[in-house]
Formats: structure tokens, C-alpha cells, sequence
């Protein structure tokens, strides 16, 4: 069943029916709400239509709810307290963040300034993301990266909703905490957009472990440097790298004596190597270690993992 949280981002007049569907959470990856489509339930194994005459989520929905505008801009509101403006600056950046993790992605009509979003005009798609930390999920992969004391310098990478956030969130807390065999690493998080530690109020609601320090809904170049000069951490870690800003920070931090572990989009090692500016960037192949996350038809993830060489090293199934 939907959380209270969540059900409560929904119109008065959905919410009855949305509890008889009886959704599983703990399976739910996303909800796609989108004005005059059929609302939308992303699973594991694919995604799901609610049907408003049965009441229940169906692959092939005879009686799709369509979401209409007065129900997105009834959810808005429940999403901003009333108070667009208080939330002018996140949904600038494109989503919100709810207590407990949960992210709200938002599109529609932006308002540009010189080029630039200043705000959005109008609301018409959300993209409810369903916070799970999936502790230990990264176990196996946390210790293909141990190198003595810390660990290799270490990229992630996967196509959009596979799990890469999810995998380096859980190898944050696992490096942070050690265990018996490696002592916990002072880690330093760059989390632009609360993807990580999930901040709602500045406060993290995810746990990334007892020697971790975050710096959050800053760019990650400019976080990269202010962690470096003030957090003295032994391992930087960021999400979904891309711009060669990114990557020159990422180069100072090795000349600081910091390790990496980071995420970037890709469909697999190939996509890597068709991008000359990286190559460029890592030619004198300080990243140590690639992992390539992917999800096979049952929806569960297999890990691959390749050298500085971009040779295959290994691999498993995970969670």
C-alpha cells in the first residue's frame, strides 16, 4: 500500500481508489503523472496503468485515469505547501525533495532569462521517485573496489533508472562505516541535487555513514574544491559527472591525494570509449576502475567490472 506521504500528493477525489488498488511500495520504483495521459506505476518488471472503473493497476487498462490539469495543479500545491514561491529555487532546478528521500521530478512550461530557467511557468509532468536505500545492495561491489586502506578511483556507470544512485549511496555508508578488515573512510559527498543524502531541510534522510560529510545544492566542480579545502576528506563521491568542469575537479582532488568513487550516464563501456573528451581527460588513466550496472529482463542487476584498460575484470549478479 502507498505510504501516507505519497498518497497524500494526490487529488482528494483519487485517493479512495488508489488505496483499494492495494500498490506495493516496497516495489515501486516511480509514479509518472502526466496531464491528459493515464497515470502511470513503474515497477521492476515494467510499468502499470491505473484503472479508475476497477480500481486496480493493470498492464492494459480498459478504463485509464487521465490525469487532467486541475489534478496536477491540486498535486503542486500539496507538493509546495501552497507556497510556490518558498520552492521557486528547487523546482528551478527541476524536482523537490519530500521528507523521508522521496523526489519529485518536475517539467513544463520554463520562463528563460539570457538563455537561463529562472522559473517554471507552469507544471504539467511530475516524476514521483520512491526513495529505497537498498542497504547492502553495494557489498560486492564496495569490496571488487578495495585497494589496501581506500579504495580505487572508481566510476559507475548506467542508463537512467537502473540503480547507479542507489549503488553509490549504499557504497558511501559501507566505506564510511568499515568493518572489520578496512577502517571506515572519511568520505566527502557532492550532492547537488539531494540525490544522495536526500536533504529535505538540510538534514539528510538517507544514512550515508558515521564519517561522512555533505555538501549539498551546489554544482560539482566548485563542491569538489570547498570539500577539498575544508573536509580534508580521503574519498570524494558524486553523482552523474558529465561536463569537463566536472572532470577538472575530479583531476585536482587526485592531485590532492583524494579517491573517487562517482557515477556518469552510459549504456555500457563502449559509450565511454566513443567520448574523445574523456579520453582526453583520463589519458594518464588515473580511474582505476569501471563498473557497469545493467538490468536484465527479470529486472534484476548485474554488475560488470573492467580495469584502468577498460579490459573485463569480473562480474556478478546483485540485488
Amino acid at each position: 500500500m502507498l505510504e501516507e506521504q505519497i498518497l497524500k500528493l494526490f487529488p482528494l477525489h483519487m485517493r479512495d481508489g488508489l488505496v483499494q488498488a492495494d500498490i506495493d511500495q516496497e516495489r515501486l520504483e516511480e509514479i509518472r503523472v502526466r496531464v491528459g495521459q493515464p497515470l502511470m506505476f513503474l515497477f521492476g518488471d515494467g510499468e502499470y496503468i491505473y484503472d479508475e472503473k476497477t480500481q486496480s493497476l493493470q498492464v492494459n487498462a480498459s478504463s485509464p485515469y487521465r490525469m487532467s490539469q486541475r489534478d496536477l495543479e491540486e498535486m503542486v500545491g500539496f507538493l509546495c505547501n501552497y507556497s510556490v514561491y518558498a520552492y521557486e529555487e528547487q523546482l528551478r532546478m527541476g524536482y523537490l525533495t519530500l521528507r523521508g528521500g522521496h523526489r519529485v521530478g518536475v517539467a513544463g512550461e520554463a520562463a528563460l532569462h539570457q538563455g537561463r530557467i529562472v522559473r517554471l511557468l507552469h507544471i504539467y509532468f511530475l516524476n514521483i521517485r520512491i526513495a529505497r536505500e537498498k542497504r547492502g545492495c553495494a557489498m560486492q561491489l564496495v569490496e571488487a573496489l578495495r585497494k589496501g586502506g581506500g579504495i580505487y578511483n572508481t566510476l559507475i556507470l548506467s542508463p537512467p533508472g537502473v540503480g547507479k544512485t542507489t549503488f553509490l549511496r549504499d557504497s558511501i555508508r559501507l566505506l564510511s562505516e568499515g568493518n572489520g578488515c578496512y577502517p571506515g573512510l572519511k568520505i566527502g559527498v557532492v550532492d547537488e541535487r539531494s540525490e544522495l543524502g536526500a536533504g529535505y531541510l538540510g538534514v539528510p534522510q538517507n544514512d550515508l555513514g558515521p564519517r561522512t560529510d555533505v555538501l549539498e545544492g551546489i554544482g560539482k566542480s566548485e563542491g569538489i574544491y570547498m570539500l577539498l579545502r575544508s573536509m580534508s576528506p580521503q574519498v570524494i563521491a558524486v553523482d552523474e559527472l558529465g561536463t569537463q568542469e566536472d572532470f577538472e575537479a575530479v583531476a585536482r582532488a587526485f592531485h590532492s591525494g583524494c579517491h573517487l568513487i562517482g557515477t556518469m550516464h552510459g549504456e555500457g563501456i563502449e559509450s565511454l570509449q566513443r567520448l574523445s573528451g574523456f579520453f582526453r581527460w583520463n589519458e594518464k588513466n588515473e580511474l582505476e576502475r569501471f563498473v557497469v550496472l545493467k538490468k536484465n529482463q527479470s529486472g534484476q542487476r548485474e554488475m560488470h567490472l573492467y580495469n584502468r584498460r577498460m579490459e573485463r575484470i569480473g562480474g556478478v549478479k546483485c540485488c
